[in-house]
């Protein structure tokens, strides 16, 4: 899977074709021109099936160029560690990592070259999100403070925040960017990112729309199911049932309809429908056992992207319900977030770069 998503992101990224269709992607206030070669953080999401040997086999769900939970995830997988005694020599990091490393490189890509009191956390409204643990695990690692959209002030090209409640101003030179644009249109707060503001992005805002579930009709590797914007399709398949119709721009799997009726589809006007993908279902297996019975897995693959796409973290996801996620499997046991552990002693190379 560390392999298998590097090589799909590499397939976006640098692909003339691909970046100039991604472009109509882009709202004019999400548009900044300090824009990257590449997203700094990503993610990539893996079902696990049976294939037709029966074996277990990952199939691509979606991606994301947009930070996921990155401090959270290391203390959720130190704590499984811990809490239930876990045999030594098991690892939830990509190989060549470990604690110590892991952190160094998150600090540095979240940081970059700013003292950590000019770089912030940015989200909006962030004490009412259900990522807030990691909002505080962040701050706790790299020294610096979660800020919420609304309280960021501008002075001409430059950006502010109160490191203290009526405390002095502190400009902004670097903002690890944790702003969900759906949230951000919902609460009618004004920010446009388009605008030329003096300061870094810690995962630049335009990777949260181009490398996305539009990303998904453009891809070649076998890890892939057959993915089609909506405006490409013709007649309406007869087989509905085995397919998922997706928003390209929905975050935690809202506006998803697996197994859609031919009434979903006919409702959704022309104009909108390449902003939707009809994608081949994802037939997950029943592998993890637990005392309620078998459980569906999917395997997030964390990357940080310096020099090249690195796998660093795993994040896992059971659910028993059609879809994954705690909002989809609800009053259910042994579901929701948790983590992959393996060897270290796998007679691999453990150099970082080369998974």
């Amino acid at each position: 899977m560390e392999k298998s998503g590097r090589e799909i992101m590499l397939q976006l990224v640098g692909n003339p074709r691909y970046m100039s269709a991604s472009e109509r992607t882009l709202p004019r206030r999400f548009h900044s021109r300090q824009e990257p070669a590449h997203p700094l953080f990503a993610a990539v999401d893996f079902g696990i099936v049976r294939d037709e040997q029966g074996e277990l086999s990952p199939r691509l769900i979606e991606l994301q160029g947009f930070p996921t939970l990155f401090a959270y995830q290391v203390e959720l997988s130190q704590l499984y560690q811990s809490v239930y005694a876990l045999q030594d020599g098991l690892t939830p990091f990509a190989l060549g990592f470990d604690a110590a490393s892991y952190w160094r490189l998150f600090r540095s890509a979240v940081l970059g070259d700013c003292p950590p009191e000019h770089v912030v956390l940015l989200e909006i409204d962030p004490l009412t999100q259900k990522t807030l643990p990691d909002f505080l695990l962040t701050e706790k690692a790299c020294g610096i403070a979660t800020v919420n959209v609304r309280d960021v002030v501008r002075k001409e090209k430059h950006l502010f925040y109160r490191r203290q409640n009526g405390g002095t101003l502190c400009p902004i030179d670097r903002i690890y960017n944790r702003v969900i644009p759906e949230d951000l249109e919902r609460s009618g707060v004004v920010f446009d990112l388009h605008e030329d503001v003096d300061v870094q992005w810690a995962g630049h805002p335009s990777w949260f729309f181009r490398m996305s579930k539009f990303s998904l009709p453009f891809i070649d590797h076998p890890t892939v199911p057959k993915t089609m914007f909506l405006s490409d399709v013709g007649a309406v398949p007869d087989d509905l049932q085995k397919w998922v119709l997706k928003p390209l721009f929905s975050f935690a799997g809202g506006g998803v309809k697996v197994g859609p009726a031919p009434s979903d589809l006919k409702a959704i006007a022309a104009k909108h429908r390449a902003d939707y993908v009809l994608q081949e279902r994802v037939d997950y297996a029943s592998v993890v056992e637990t005392p309620e019975g078998p459980t569906k897995a999917e395997i997030r693959i964390m990357y940080i992207w310096q020099d090249e796409p690195t796998a660093v973290l795993n994040l896992v996801r059971m659910g028993r319900g059609a879809m994954m996620g705690v909002d989809h499997n609800k009053n259910m046991a042994w579901v929701g977030s948790s983590a992959g552990f393996w060897p270290l002693d796998t007679g691999q190379s453990t150099e970082p770069h080369n998974p």
